[in-house]
C-alpha cells in the first residue's frame, strides 16, 4: 500500500502559502481563488443535504466498484494460475481495458447504458487488471519446493491457500490496491463529470465548471482528495486488521 509518512506539515504549509500568494498576485477569482475562499465556500457546502447526499452517492458507488473489481479481479487471477487456458482468454481482455483510454469507455458505457451507476462501471473495468496482474503474478511466485512438500504430504487445499500462497500473495495484492485506489476514485469521478448523474460530485464539478464558479470547483475537489485518503486509509486499516486475524488463525 502507499504511505504518506513522507508528507509533512511544513510542506504542506510552504504549498499552502504559495497558493495563497499566487491568488493575491492575480486578483481574479475566476481564475484562481485562495485556501481561505475554498476553505469558506467548504464550510458553507458542508451545512447543506444536497452536499452529504452528493458525497453518499459518488462513494458508495465508487467504492462498490473498487470492491467488485478485487474481487473478480482476484478470483479471475485464481482460475488463471490454474488453469493456463482460461489465462490466454483473458490476456487479450485485460490488454484491452488496461490500453483503452478511459474516456472511451465512458463514452461507449454511456450509449449501453444509463449514467446512473457509470462510476461503478467504471472503477471496477480500472481496478480489475491492476488486481489480476499482481495476485497472479503472487500466485506464481509462490515457493514451489513448499507446494511439493504440501502435495507430498497431502495438505487439504484451504490449508495449502492459507500457509502457502496467501503470505506470497498479499504484499503483491497490497501493492496492487494501493495502485488500484487512487485510479479508480479519479476514474470514477471523471465518469461522473462526464457522465452527470444527478446528485453527485460529478454534476457538482460540471455545473460549477459551466457556471465559472472556481470557488465551488475548487472546493469540491478538495473534497475528493479528502473522501480518497479517508477511504484509503479504512481500507488498510481493514487490510491489517485482516492480516492480523489471519496470522493468528
Amino acid at each position: 500500500m502507499r504511505h504518506y509518512k513522507a508528507i509533512r506539515a511544513w510542506a504542506v504549509v510552504f504549498w499552502l502559502i504559495i497558493w495563497q500568494l499566487g491568488a493575491m498576485a492575480l486578483n481574479q477569482s475566476i481564475i484562481l481563488v485562495s485556501p481561505i475562499q475554498v476553505l469558506v465556500r467548504l464550510a458553507q457546502l458542508s451545512v447543506t443535504a444536497d452536499f452529504w447526499n452528493a458525497i453518499a452517492y459518488s462513494l458508495c458507488r465508487i467504492a462498490l466498484g473498487f470492491i467488485v473489481g478485487i474481487i473478480f479481479g482476484t478470483w479471475l487471477a485464481a482460475l488463471s494460475a490454474h488453469f493456463r487456458r482460461i489465462e490466454e482468454l483473458l490476456a487479450p481482455a485485460m490488454l484491452a481495458v488496461r490500453s483503452i483510454p478511459v474516456a472511451s469507455f465512458i463514452i461507449l458505457a454511456l450509449i449501453l447504458f444509463s449514467s446512473h451507476n457509470l462510476s461503478v462501471l467504471i472503477s471496477f473495468l480500472m481496478v480489475l487488471p491492476i488486481i489480476y496482474a499482481s495476485v497472479l503474478e503472487g500466485i506464481r511466485a509462490a515457493d514451489h519446493q513448499l507446494l511439493e512438500m504440501a502435495k507430498l504430504f497431502r495438505v487439504p487445499p484451504v490449508r495449502c491457500i492459507r500457509y502457502v500462497y496467501l503470505p506470497q500473495v498479499m504484499p503483491y495484492f497490497h501493492s496492487a490496491c494501493g495502485s488500484a485506489l487512487g485510479l479508480c476514485w479519479k476514474a470514477g469521478i471523471a465518469a461522473e463529470v462526464i457522465g452527470m448523474p444527478r446528485g453527485s460530485i460529478g454534476e457538482c464539478l460540471q455545473q460549477a465548471k459551466v457556471y465559472l464558479d472556481t470557488p465551488d470547483l475548487f472546493a469540491w475537489t478538495l473534497v475528493i482528495v479528502v473522501i480518497s485518503l479517508a477511504f484509503e486509509k479504512v481500507f488498510i486499516a481493514f487490510m491489517n486488521a485482516c492480516t492480523v486475524w489471519l496470522e493468528r488463525i
